[in-house]
């Protein structure tokens, strides 16, 4: 504790007061005055700042003590590993605490292990040999001690006889020293640890390796001939002829090669600006989708969700809500002549323009792929040097399209090549047809894998087509002529009358058998195995048969469409229809819907398109609705979409619209109650067994004309 002196205190008007000279440390013997110390400590006044804490008699006599640790507080405690060999936990042991800065291995060895041992008992030998060689030397201090003081005679015996037993006893460890290195073999002396060093120590030794290499032994043959002077000048003087060309040859590439070096040059510069373009391109692509979908946003929205409320107060009508008008400025004087849907995308379609009037052709066609991302622009454009009269997108390789032209060539695009150029195009007057092609068909791949088509012209002859390394195989299939009386001709010989094919189609589970409709009306059952007989013939139509097509649910069961304004309805080997229908115009194209077995939808010259579902109303359409102007603009193709209730539909001034189908238009067959779980294609298809079954089931004897609007069935 401090001494009183060393205190200091405050008056009440602030100065410092010191203690007292009094109060100093007083000197020896001198008695110490503790009355002004006291007085001096009841008149000082502690400041107390206004924050300070209030502490009880306990807490303030509590010590606080303030220890140093080497204990690391944010190591993880409580480890555990798992031993797989015990098939328990196992405690991790702590780790240390001490962090190393510099680790040595240092030379220093215990007592206890065997090499210390070795060294002590050297060196103890050592210092024994020394001994008994050399007497010790007398220290300084025995040399300056007295001498010893004279003993009794006593005393001197017994000190002479204690020395000669010192000397037997240091003999005899002599001898022993001395027969040691006869028994034992000398150990080898050790070397100094402190100031060895081996240099190996200091780099890390690479394991040697041993690479071995099989190689193919170079190809032998054995020579033999026979050399004379006269050979071996003929070598030499050839050898320097070869010599001699070379040099020439290298005179004469060294400008070749600098203009090659320039081609080179501009050909990078200009594959590495076609990269730079294709990806500006793309880049451009997807800006303007969603410019388009941001601006037609209330159309995509209704394309998705839009369901027409009206429904529900309608029987059995339905509506079609137009959402895009798909349209290309090069084309609009053009024809839609065919309508494809992609097999991968299913919002990707092809349209092919051309013309159907004959006497107003174009000199160019073209086909566009449009998707519904994008209506303001298609986005891919092929030009063809005639107008594309149909065109397919092979099933399995979706990048592959085939377009059959008005002067009966076909060309085969790779999309993803591009569509500058073709990949492959018919050429010649034999290799091609002699008419328009009027409808193309991809076929299933033959038996070496070979892809290929087939082709309908109306020159009354179907081609197969194959794909090969680099050209088009052609095959006709078959020539169709007339089953009638042959005609007589101008020389007097008779002519066999030839039929005019405008369209094709194929079986959807056999692949050999197709259908062909003529431009006289018929409709021929077809076999690609032979060729000189038809299957069937279909009396079916007055006027030329635009189109036919099969249902997807019954394979047996196909509807047709003609000039005559009529749709018929056919099955398999039954030569009478079983639906006709009158539409009040020209009929350019009629399908079956892919989500129902009894709706099948078409278009007419009039612009006006169909929607029946038989098993709502087996004499009317269920919708008919105008769709473009009935003076000015025509409805020539249609085609559904296989995922969406929508369909597009084609006309003449090169439009193509798109329509989605009402509630009524696409009711699904529901599953009856309290009854085994049937797929929905297997409703499908019951619901049109229990159709035919009543058109099929005649009362006897009555026999139903072919009228409009009625079912006939013999």
């Amino acid at each position: 504790m401090a001494s009183p002196a060393s205190f200091h205190s405050l008056e009440s008007d602030g100065s410092e007061i010191r203690a007292s000279s009094s109060m100093q440390k007083p000197g020896k013997g001198e008695p110490v005055d503790n009355d002004e110390f006291e007085s001096w400590v009841k008149s000082k006044q502690l400041l107390k700042p206004d924050d300070q804490l209030d502490l009880t008699e306990a807490e303030l006599g509590e010590e606080i003590p303030k220890l140093l640790s080497t204990e690391n507080r944010h190591l993880p405690r409580n480890l555990v590993i798992y031993n797989f060999h015990e098939g328990t936990y196992e405690p991790v042991p702590p780790p240390e605490n001490t962090v190393t800065l510099l680790e040595f291995e240092g030379t220093a060895l215990h007592k206890d292990t065997p090499e210390a041992k070795e060294q002590i008992a050297r060196k103890g030998t050592d210092e024994l040999n020394v001994t008994l060689d050399k007497p010790p030397e007398p220290s300084p201090e025995e040399e300056a001690a007295p001498p010893p003081p004279e003993t009794p005679d006593g005393e001197d015996a017994e000190r002479e006889e204690e020395e000669a037993d010192a000397d037997a006893e240091a003999q005899e460890q002599e001898e022993e020293v001395q027969a040691a290195p006869e028994e034992e073999a000398p150990k080898k002396k050790l070397t100094n640890q402190f100031n060895f060093c081996e240099r190996a120590a200091l780099t890390i030794a690479n394991p040697s390796r041993s690479v071995d290499t099989q190689t193919i032994p170079p190809p032998r043959s054995n020579y033999g001939s026979s050399v004379l002077q006269w050979v071996i000048y003929d070598s030499y003087s050839e050898d320097y002829a070869q010599q001699q060309r070379e040099k020439e040859r290298e005179k004469e590439k060294k400008p070749m090669l600098h203009k090659r070096d320039e081609k080179s040059r501009k050909d990078d510069k200009a594959k590495q600006t076609e990269e730079f373009n294709k990806r500006y391109l793309q880049a451009c692509q997807i800006i303007e989708r969603m410019v388009n979908q941001n601006i037609y946003d209330e159309i995509a929205q209704d394309y998705r969700y839009w369901e027409d409320p009206s429904d529900e107060f309608r029987e059995e009508e339905g509506t079609l809500l137009p959402l895009w008008k798909f349209s290309y400025e090069k084309t609009k004087k053009m024809c839609v002549t065919d309508l494809c849907f992609n097999t991968l995308y299913y919002d990707l379609f092809a349209v092919c323009f051309g013309t159907l009037d004959f006497m107003k052709q174009g000199n160019e066609g073209a086909v566009c792929l449009f998707t519904i991302k994008n209506p303001s622009f298609p986005d891919y454009r092929i030009t063809t040097e005639s107008g594309a009269m149909c065109c397919d997108i092979h099933p399995k390789y979706p990048y592959l399209i085939a377009v059959g032209l008005y002067d009966g060539n076909v060309i085969v695009y790779n999309l993803q090549v591009g569509t500058k150029e073709p990949v492959y195009m018919s050429h010649g007057v034999n290799g091609k047809h002699s008419e328009s092609v009027w409808e193309l068909k991809w076929g299933p791949d033959m038996q070496d894998g070979e892809i290929n088509f087939f082709t309908v012209s109306g020159d009354g002859r179907v081609f197969n087509w194959v794909l090969m390394q680099n050209k088009l195989a052609i095959t006709t299939i078959i020539s169709l002529f007339l089953d009638i009386d042959q005609v007589g001709g101008p020389d007097g010989s008779s002519l066999k009358l030839k039929g005019c094919g405008m369209c094709m189609v194929f079986h959807p589970n056999n692949p050999e058998i197709f259908l062909v409709g003529t431009e006289e009306g018929y409709i021929f059952k077809c076999s690609t195995a032979y060729s000189s007989k038809y299957l069937m013939t279909y009396y079916a139509h007055y006027l030329s048969v635009h189109r036919m097509d099969y249902n997807k649910f019954n394979s047996n069961i196909f509807a047709s469409c003609s000039g005559d304004w009529r749709v018929k309805i056919w099955e398999d080997m039954r030569p009478e229809p079983l639906f006709i229908f009158d539409l009040g115009a020209s009929v350019g194209d009629v399908k079956w819907a892919p989500y129902s077995s009894t709706v099948f939808a078409a278009v007419t010259t009039e612009g006006k398109v169909f929607v029946f579902d038989l098993s709502v109303n087996k004499y009317k359409a269920i919708c008919v609705q105008a769709v473009v102007s009935k003076r000015k603009n025509k409805l020539s193709r249609i085609a559904f979409n296989h995922k969406l209730p929508f369909i597009i539909v084609g006309d003449d001034k090169g439009t193509t619209i798109t329509l989605k189908l009402s509630p009524n238009l696409r009711i699904k067959t529901k599953a009856p109650k309290k009854t085994v779980p049937v797929d929905p294609h297997s409703l499908e298809v019951q619901k049109l067994d229990r159709l035919l079954s009543l058109v099929r089931e005649l009362p006897e004897g009555e026999l139903v004309k072919e009228t409009v609007s009625t079912v006939a069935s013999n």
